[in-house]
């Protein structure tokens, strides 16, 4: 394959062990009682979107279905609500990994922006049909602060697979 120019290196391959170290840290991260605020962006769904682009065969829409229940639960929320929120969100971040790693940085914030406002949507709209309280406008806060980490998780997220496979004093990182 040719590399597009200035694309930087190729990667390492992703450790399974820390791809499940990630989630689970972002699952504990949302479970933190620190109250919930509607614009609070949601850790989870973040690491989701991010393995769903860059490792789609690793973790789907079945890991995130089931990480939605862990969250439902957790929460005292509808059975199934987050469920299905991730899993709308992590089946847009498959159908498009091979999109959104062409763009840079901003361009990949600004391509997962449309999926985490849909989620919020979904998670929005099973709420209300059950008979939920609407919890404001300052929900729409969240997707954009959710965008608005993913520079963020793609550098921290990636920077295991950016080391020399054989490092060696004449070769720098």
């Amino acid at each position: 394959m040719i590399m597009p120019r200035g694309s930087g290196q190729l990667l390492l391959p992703a450790n399974p062990l820390f791809i499940a170290l990630t989630l689970i840290l972002a699952l504990v991260a949302d479970m933190v009682p620190i109250g919930r605020s509607p614009m609070m962006p949601d850790l989870l769904a973040v690491v989701l979107v991010f393995w769903g682009v860059h490792q789609p065969r690793r973790v789907g829409v079945g890991w995130a279905f089931a990480f939605g229940l862990l969250i439902d639960v957790h929460h005292g929320s509808l059975l199934g609500q987050h469920a299905l929120a991730y899993s709308t969100l992590v089946y847009g971040a498959v159908s498009l990994h091979r999109r959104i790693p062409a763009f840079g940085l901003i361009g990949q914030a600004l391509h997962v922006l449309p999926l985490f406002a849909a989620a919020h949507a979904v998670s929005l709209l099973v709420r209300m049909l059950v008979g939920g309280m609407w919890p404001g406008w300052t929900l729409a806060w969240a997707p954009l602060f959710e965008a608005a980490l993913w520079p963020l998780a793609t550098i921290f997220l990636l920077a295991p697979q950016r080391r020399a496979p054989d490092r060696d004093a004449n070769r720098p990182l």
